[in-house]
This record gives structure tokens, sequence and C-alpha cells, in this order.
């Protein structure tokens, strides 16, 4: 066997295999739920376009290109990449140029080298050049395990700058929903202002005939004041929701506005594919995934310090191959061309524990990860779920709150006609204005709370059907 192929089969430590996760073979819900088919592509690419708002779409590309927290997380991934390029050029030998250039003195009164000669003090140079070789022969695969580490942190850096990504533009897009929910509100509790500023003027002029008490224009004035004061409260959650829109997308907050809008585009249906689909799509489990592998390798790194380390390099003192002279003129002659080879080898033979120590801790980092693995696929699990069976109960609500709309609109307008036929009183007008008004903000509520859980459930599933990049093995 040549030395490629001793070198080439001979690494110590576990070789990298992913453990078992407990995935269940399909959702648990009480309604059904769309399956994804490998050919849909609803969700590849720009996931946000799936809810076909026009206005929503230029903020998530300011987002992706000036969110600074996003550009930390490439900075960090081109870190990674630069790691793995300093982890494979050990695999590789290293070359240096030497140049060197001294005058010394020699004492005459040193002592002998030969007793038949006496001493004689010398001035003289020394001048050296050359390229100097280092390499170390990975005959136990300790420098191929930190490739693989470095390669698999590299790709678990990749996994999580889109994470990064996904999280960005999933909270991005449930603020702005969340946004447009209180745009919708504002315009309910506005129109029942001016239904309250009409009533209050019915009943001042019913007052002024004596046909109205005082009490039933004190009650409207303070239905009408409580409208106001609710106005206020959702003007400041609006600004709220704008500010950490303009922040996300790298706008100072004094200098960005988005107009108002009242009317919401229809809510899509999220394809959601089999459980096992996670382990490809979820960015966050690909890079648990990856911190495995990469504490896979350490442990083969720990293990290979149980060996020698054998490195092919010249002498302490000499370059590889170059020239030396007294002087300069014949410097790059033949006759002052040297070399020097040699192998050196370590090999540890007491350390106290250390090596040991750090196998062991290198293990027990494995299992920290595997478990952290396994965690972060269990949470992606209750995440999906929660999102499908969130969605079916909102749909369920939205149905009754319509119906809870339309039956108090009705209430409202027959109490008003009873009050205007002097049949019944003003509180029970006041008590059905109230309970349209609450019943309109509940229906825009659940409406929100829809979109954000459509969001939450995009995001759950990955955000798409593919995976996210990997680091090819040439970078």
């Amino acid at each position: 066997m040549g030395l490629t192929g001793l070198i080439g089969g001979c690494t110590v430590g576990p070789d990298y295999q992913r453990p078992s996760a407990d995935i269940p073979l399909a959702w648990q819900s009480d309604t059904p739920w769309q399956e994804a088919t490998p050919g849909d592509t609803v969700l590849k690419g720009k996931w946000w376009e799936l809810f076909q708002d026009p206005q929503l779409n230029p903020l998530v590309e300011q987002a992706l290109g000036n969110n600074q927290n996003l550009r930390v997380a490439a900075a960090r991934l081109e870190q990674a990449r630069d790691q793995l390029r300093i982890a494979r050029s050990a695999l590789f030998p290293s070359v240096d140029l030497i140049a060197s250039a001294s005058r010394s003195k020699t004492s005459a009164n040193r002592p002998l080298a030969a007793y038949s000669f006496s001493n004689q003090s010398t001035v003289q140079n020394d001048l050296r050049v050359g390229p100097g070789v280092n390499w170390e022969i990975d005959l136990f695969g300790r420098v191929r395990r930190q490739v693989e580490g470095a390669r698999a942190s590299a790709q678990q850096a990749q996994a999580d700058f889109e994470n990064t990504r996904l999280t960005l533009m999933a909270e991005l897009t449930t603020d702005y929903f969340s946004f447009r929910e209180i745009d919708i509100e504002i315009e309910v509790v506005r129109s029942s202002l001016e239904l309250e500023r009409g009533a209050l003027a019915f009943v001042s002029s019913r007052h002024d005939l004596g046909l109205a008490t005082g009490l039933d224009l004190a009650q409207q004035e303070s239905l009408l004041e409580a409208g106001a004061t609710q106005l206020e409260l959702l003007q400041i959650q609006r600004a709220q929701f704008e500010h950490a829109i303009a922040t996300m997308i790298g706008t100072p907050a004094p200098n960005f506005a988005l107009p108002p809008a009242v009317s919401a585009p229809p809510l899509p249906t999220v394809p959601v594919g089999l459980p096992s689909d996670l382990l490809q799509r979820r960015p966050d489990v690909a890079a648990a995934e990856r911190a495995m592998a990469a504490a896979n390798a350490r442990i083969g790194v720990a293990k290979a310090a149980y060996f020698p380390i054998i490195d092919l390099a010249p002498g302490l003192a000499l370059p590889g191959l170059g020239w030396e002279s007294a002087a300069l003129a014949n410097l790059l002659t033949a006759p002052s061309r040297i070399w020097s080879i040699g192998l050196s080898a370590s090999q540890r033979l007491f350390d106290a524990g250390n090596i040991r120590g750090n196998v062991r801790f290198a293990d027990a980092d494995y299992s920290a990860a595997v478990a952290s693995y396994r965690q972060t696929v269990l949470g992606a699990m209750e995440e999906v779920e929660n999102g499908i069976t969130g969605l079916a109960s909102l749909e369920r609500a939205r149905i009754q709150a319509d119906a809870g709309v339309h039956s108090a609109q009705k209430a409202f307008e027959i109490a008003s006609e009873r009050y205007k036929g002097g049949v019944a009183t003003y509180l029970d007008v006041i008590t059905a204005q109230q309970t349209l008004l609450t019943n309109r903000r509940q229906a825009a509520q659940i409406q929100g709370q829809q979109f954000a859980t459509a969001v939450y459930l995009v995001k759950a599933l990955g955000g798409g059907w593919g995976g996210p990049p990997q680091v090819s093995r040439s970078d």
C-alpha cells in the first residue's frame, strides 16, 4: 500500500451517521389538511407572495437588503466558510521563502576545535535564501477530521443564516398583518364614532324638545368619549407596529410611514407536507443536524491525540532547498546550493489524563448535540400541529364572528327604531351599539389572527419546499 492509500485508509474516530428521531406518519388534526406533493411549488422561493399583498412585497425586499441582523448572520456565514478554507489548507504543505543575512566575528580565544591548530579571529558574512516546506503527514486523520468538522460547521452556519432570514421574514410579515388588522379596527371605531356623533346630535335635539332625559344625553356623551379613547389607543398600537417594521427594513422610524389600508387579501391555503418533510425543509433542524456532524468530527480530532504527530520538515536551521554563501556575488551558484529534509514525530507519553478528558468532553458534546437535534425536531412538530389546528379553529371562529356582527347590526337597527318610536329606552340603543362595536372589532382581530397563524404555519414548515442550500465540498 502506498503512502496515499495508507493516509486515506486510517482515520480515527466514529464516522458520522444521523441519529434517528421520532417522526409521526401524519398530523393529528380534526380537520382535513392539504398535503403537499413533490410538484407543489406554491411555497418555494418568495413564500410571502403567497399572501398576494402588493404593499408587503417591497417591504420584504427592503428587509432582505437592509436588515442589520441579517447582515450579521451573513458575516458569520462568511467566517464559517473561511474557517473551512483554513482547515482544508492543513491538508497541503506550506511553503515559505526564507532569506537571511548576517555578519559575525569569532573569538581567537574560543575553545580549540583541534589541539594541533590554533584559533584565529575571523570576520565573515553568511547569506542564505531558499524555500522552506512544512507538512504534517495526516497518518491518523486528525486534519481530515478537522476539515470534516469545519465543513459541517460551515453548513450549520448556512442553515443558521437561512433560519435568520426565515425568522426575519416571518416576523416582518406577522407585524405587517397585525398593522393592517389595527387599520381595520381603527376604521371600525371611526365609523362607530360617526354613528355616535349622529346619535348624540339626535339625542341632543330630543333633549332640547323635552323628549329625552338628561341621562340619555350623558350616556351618549360618555359613549362618544369612550370611543375616542379607544381610537387613541389603537393609534398608539399602529405607530408601534409601524416603527417595528421600519427597524426591520433598515429605515429610521421617523422617516417611515405606511398609508392605511382596510381591505385584506384573501387568506391563502398553506399546503402541508408529511412530518418527515421537516427534516429537509426547516433550517433550524438542518442547523441542529449539522451541529451533530461537527461534534462527531471533534471526537475524531480528540482521539487522534493518542497517536503520533508526524511532520515532514527540513532541518531546524536551514531551509529545505536553497543557497548559502559568504558573498552575494556567488550566492546563487551551484557550489552554494544547500538542501535538507527530515521527518519529525512526537508522541505524548504522559499527560495526567488530558487526552482522555478531551475525548470524554467531545463524547458529551456529541450527546448534547443529539439531544438538541431531537428536541428541535419535537419543537418543529409542535409548531406545525399548532398551526394546523389554529387555522381550523380560527376559521370556525371567523364564521361565528361574522354571524355575530350580522346579528348585532340587526339588533342595533331594531333598538334605534324602537327608541325613536318611544317604545324602548336609550339604554337599549347604547347596549346594542356597544355590542355591534365589540363584535366588529372581534371579527377584525380574528381575521388578523388568521393571517398571523398562516405566517406561523409557513415558518413552522420551513418557509418553502426546498431545504437550505448546503456548502459544497469544493468550498
